[in-house]
């Protein structure tokens, strides 16, 4: 099982194989904002558990595992920020979505998925809910006090 770092690394990676340019350590480090030293301790273990192929001062290579799982990661990740985006949150979706995806076990994930998707398919809903969610039952006073 992966540790949440190691996701993250792993989904940057298989991120960056999509765009089919060279995947280097800094471009890692610079996404993630994390130091070298990390990525290349990160890249060694994802290597030593069959997701990449990683030598140093070599290309790296997603396998076969490492597409697999990489490609649940970014559409775990884009499912989480469509769900801020659709219940209207006004925080930053990217970071938000990078809180709760390690956090979420998979059939809360496939269940907001399916709540998504009931919204996208019932435009007439969506609207309603969007029109009842626009008048606020708590304010932060109210989140503070919890």
């Amino acid at each position: 099982m992966l540790s949440p770092s190691l996701e993250d690394y792993l989904e940057e990676v298989y991120r960056l194989s999509l765009n089919k340019k060279e995947i280097r350590n800094k471009d890692i480090a610079d996404i993630l904002n994390v130091s070298m030293p990390s990525v290349v301790k990160g890249l060694k273990k994802l290597n030593e558990m069959s997701y990449i192929k990683y030598e140093p001062y070599e290309k790296i290579e997603v396998l076969e595992k490492g597409k697999r799982k990489g490609k649940f990661l970014v559409e775990r990740n884009k499912i989480l920020r469509e769900f801020i985006d659709t219940i209207g949150s006004s925080c930053d979706a990217k970071a938000e979505a990078e809180a709760m995806e390690h956090y979420l076990c998979i059939d809360t994930i496939r269940s907001i998925e399916k709540l998504i998707n009931f919204l996208d398919n019932n435009p007439k809903i969506k609207k309603q809910f969007n029109e009842y969610s626009s008048e606020s039952i708590l304010d932060e006073e109210d989140l503070e006090y919890r």
